[in-house]
């Protein structure tokens, strides 16, 4: 799900530097929207030359500038960073308005669409097990499932790089966001949905391109492609990758929550819907089948920050698997600009220092980042617990003051002090969360 993320990486591309820019079409809250044509199997380009990192963590700096964060607006934000073995944690803010619970690094967090590279190892596990194909047609597995000569046409890959054309089904369970009005959310706190009924949902929406010619981020993809893995290993997609993925990973704050609660200490949750909610409203306790198995996970940033690191040094998947998971696609703005790049349920990011590949997450009232080195030796994940913060109104060309602060923060973590004051390229992808529609998108 693409979730609708802070917009630290503004600078890096101004992908997502408002909610109004991350689409001109109905986009998932800080969805990826991309309009123009791409080959779905266009080889990641290299990167073009960088700053070196900053070898070492600057604790005192890192301190500063996660301070900055809250003192920018954010409730509540946590942060890790790791630069090999040596790790730095820190916290700002307050998990609970009301009472000034002040938050804690190890808090528990909604992840949203960072559960997507989980669900892509998934898949890649079972391509390397020769029970799928990633140039498949996805009829092959889920046969009726998408009706007609669609179903034929879109493969795997198409799914997992977002080129299948399917719409995003966020619209069709919380039809309220159309109008940014909430009143869906509220009513779908504890409503179950099924993963079928969110496909149907996908598919009544408009088609946004021809069967791998255009990215465009839609959750459904990622849910036709948990039930895919369902089918192929003959357990709940939710089941397999907490063995295969989570349990493999070494991961222990990382889990699909069975009810609508979080299990360990976490922060209140905050949504604001760009002002429509105000003051924010707590959505922590919430039914999560509405992300189901590509965006309902609970996790830590230690825990994220393992996760990316055991992904990209070759303990989850074998490097065929992961080259196939790194062969990215460009994801473009309205103006046919190239953006940033997206693989197999990862994103690649040009910072000062280089690229970073990892994805970020919103689901309501929570946003996260994570972003690790090729060698997986630099990582920050970062989480927030105030959602939407953004005003539609407000001067497209000034970057909020959270947005600026998060993106100092993020680039200060992974390239150090020499470059934390630079800007990058692309924007790191994934969103999640709400409909934006069009009307409101382009103020």
């Amino acid at each position: 799900m693409p979730l609708p993320i802070p917009a630290p990486l503004r600078r890096f591309g101004r992908h997502r530097g408002r909610w109004r820019s991350a689409g001109a079409a109905v986009a998932v809250a800080l969805a990826l929207t991309a309009t123009a044509a791409a080959p779905a199997s266009a080889a990641t380009p290299a990167p073009a030359s960088h700053n070196p990192v900053t070898k070492g963590l600057d604790r005192k700096d890192l301190d500063r500038s996660l301070a900055a964060i809250h003192s920018a607006g954010m409730y509540g934000v946590y942060s890790a960073v790791r630069d090999g073995k040596d790790e730095w944690r820190g916290a700002a803010g307050v998990a609970d308005i009301d009472t000034g619970r002040p938050v804690r690094s190890q808090m528990e967090h909604r992840i949203g669409s960072i559960t997507k590279t989980f669900a892509a190892v998934g898949i890649l596990q079972q391509v390397a097990r020769d029970r799928i194909e990633l140039d498949a047609p996805i009829a092959r597995y889920l046969p009726g499932v998408v009706p007609g000569d669609l179903g034929r046409r879109i493969t795997v890959r198409m799914l997992l790089n977002h080129t299948s054309g399917i719409g995003d089904y966020i619209p069709g369970a919380f039809p309220s966001l159309r109008r940014l009005d909430p009143q869906s959310i509220d009513d779908n706190r504890f409503r179950h949905f099924s993963p079928l009924e969110l496909v149907r949902y996908g598919l009544a929406e408009p088609r946004t391109g021809e069967p791998g010619a255009v990215h465009v981020y839609s959750n459904t993809n990622y849910v036709l492609a948990g039930l895919i893995l369902t089918k192929v290993t003959g357990q709940d997609a939710e089941k397999y990758l907490t063995r295969h993925v989570i349990r493999a990973a070494g991961l222990r704050h990382t889990y699909f929550p069975r009810t609508p609660y979080i299990e360990g200490p976490h922060a209140k949750m905050y949504e604001s819907l760009y002002g429509r909610i105000d003051p924010p409203r707590d959505y922590s306790v919430y039914d999560m089948s509405w992300a189901w198995a590509l965006g309902s996970l609970v996790s830590t940033t230690a825990d994220l920050n393992q996760f990316y690191r055991a992904l990209l040094t070759g303990k989850l998947l074998a490097p065929a698997e992961l080259r196939e998971m790194q062969t990215t696609v460009p994801v473009r703005d309205a103006t046919g600009r190239v953006q940033g790049y997206y693989g197999l349920g990862l994103a690649a990011q040009d910072l000062p220092c280089g690229r970073f590949w990892g994805h970020s997450g919103a689901v309501f009232g929570a946003g996260t980042y994570a972003l690790t080195s090729q060698d997986g030796r630099r990582q920050v994940s970062l989480g927030i617990n105030l959602m939407k913060y953004q005003r539609l109104d407000a001067d497209p060309s000034q970057s909020h003051p959270v947005d600026a602060a998060l993106n100092t923060h993020i680039v200060q973590a992974l390239c150090g002090k020499a470059t934390a004051g630079a800007g990058a390229t692309g924007a790191l992808l994934s969103p999640m969360e709400t409909a934006v529609p069009a009307a409101a998108a382009q103020h």
